[in-house]
């Protein structure tokens, strides 16, 4: 029997919020500026930041700093400033139709949370930026739930936060393997990736996805596929 869903988690940069190379941006003027950029050939060092992509930000950088774990929390620290600049200079904007999929979802019956790799302090500003502070129930970032992803925390912080019946009552959404791989260890429901970030469709199929979508916006209609949005919806 098909459990009806509750609750969708759903990730920041890359999924929701457009992204455009703004953290790929933020690492190297991070590492730069704390000396990381020194422990290893920069395009090393990038090809393990899109790897891990969607992962806590000092979990990357304490590899990036080979394992200089005060190293690597100057280094995230730092990332969360040269983040800020970033936005500051360029601005914040949703994925194209996101924040009208995410109304969608709740319109449904839906709880939607938002969780991020990001610290509060990043994470609240982009939600200042969007001004989504009013449209989604909560957002949890790694210090707010325990591991970061892959770890299955985040999922589960959401679950425990919005009293979601069961695991089997949450959809996750993310574009890249490291949500897909949270969401599938924290055993939820259904687990979709995105094309609009970090990863491939190859990637995310390899990693578990139960579907993989070209943006956050086909979401709704792909639990309606699958009849997993709650039994009696609002829209």
């Amino acid at each position: 029997m098909t459990t009806p869903l509750e609750l969708v988690v759903l990730d920041m940069a890359g999924t929701t919020v457009l992204d455009d190379g703004v953290v790929e941006q933020a690492f190297q003027r991070a590492a730069e500026r704390t000396g990381v950029a020194e422990r290893m050939p920069w395009a090393e060092a990038l090809d393990h930041v899109r790897a891990t992509m969607g992962q806590s930000k000092i979990d990357v950088f304490t590899h990036l700093a080979g394992g200089d774990v005060a190293a690597a929390a100057r280094a995230t620290t730092a990332f969360e400033g040269a983040y800020a600049e970033i936005v500051e200079e360029q601005g914040v904007t949703e994925i194209p139709g996101a924040a009208d999929a995410i109304q969608s979802l709740k319109d449904a019956g839906l709880r939607v949370v938002l969780t991020t790799g990001f610290a509060p302090v990043t994470r609240d500003a982009l939600l200042d930026g969007l001004g989504w502070n009013g449209l989604v129930d909560l957002a949890l970032s790694p210090v707010d739930a325990g591991r970061g992803r892959p770890a299955p925390d985040l999922v589960l912080a959401a679950l425990l936060r919005t009293r979601t019946s069961s695991v089997a009552a949450v959809a996750v959404a993310g574009d890249t393997v490291s949500d897909v791989e949270s969401g599938r260890r924290a055993g939820a429901g259904f687990v979709a990736g995105v094309l609009t970030g970090a990863h491939d469709r190859v990637a995310l199929d390899a990693a578990g996805a139960d579907a993989v979508l070209r943006d956050v916006t086909g979401l709704r209609g792909a639990l309606a596929e699958r009849g997993l949005l709650p039994l009696v919806a609002t829209s």
